[in-house]
């Protein structure tokens, strides 16, 4: 337990980093971050501790009572902005596809995959986010140095530059827990993040 995940927000309670209930209560207990409950009240260490354990899902024991654990902490001085430029790399590529050819439809081990240029760079292709896709080795063979319309093959979508937030960025999505979907969902961050017009 001491080891899962809580998710860290800057002080304008946007996604920053993940980290550990061990270092969550560390952060907490020395005064730098509050803990955040479901209906977005913070709280210091002690006045955490206080509450009820019943109040919690997950409780972990000290020597005289039981805590509940915070899925959420708050860093109320960190002022850092999470980068929403996503870095263009082969994980992020297969990320983007979620390890699927973008020809056939399977679902492979990474070890399995390759990258394949829609456009291939021996007509003009470019090393970009539009022109890379995630492709088995098959499909990548037998499509060689031609386009899909050349070859007679389908994409599955267009590839596209992603906007993700940091934490699906970095492939965390599958240890989301429940009160961190405010935070991360794109259309509540949308929600609290877009900019208003006066």
């Amino acid at each position: 337990m001491l080891n899962s995940a809580v998710l860290v927000l800057n002080r304008h309670y946007q996604p920053i980093h993940v980290t550990t209930v061990k270092r969550a209560f560390a952060l907490m207990y020395q005064g730098f971050a509050r803990a955040v409950d479901r209906q977005f009240n913070t709280f210091d260490f002690p006045s955490w501790a206080a509450l009820s354990a019943e109040l919690h899902d997950e409780t972990i024991g000290t020597v005289n009572q039981r805590i509940g654990v915070p899925r959420v902490i708050l860093l109320h001085a960190c002022s850092h902005f999470p980068r929403n430029h996503v870095r263009f790399s082969r994980q992020n590529i297969y990320l983007r596809d979620r390890n699927t050819c973008q020809y056939c439809g399977r679902t492979l081990p990474r070890t399995e995959l390759n990258l394949d240029h829609v456009k291939p760079r021996s007509q003009g292709g470019l090393t970009t986010w539009e022109n890379v896709v995630c492709c088995c080795i098959p499909c990548n063979l037998k499509k060689g140095g031609r386009t899909p319309v050349q070859a007679r093959m389908k994409l599955l979508s267009e590839p596209s530059r992603p906007r993700w937030s940091p934490l699906v960025q970095r492939g965390l999505r599958p240890i989301m827990h429940e009160a961190w979907r405010p935070f991360i969902d794109e259309a509540d961050v949308a929600y609290w993040h877009t900019e208003l017009l006066p």
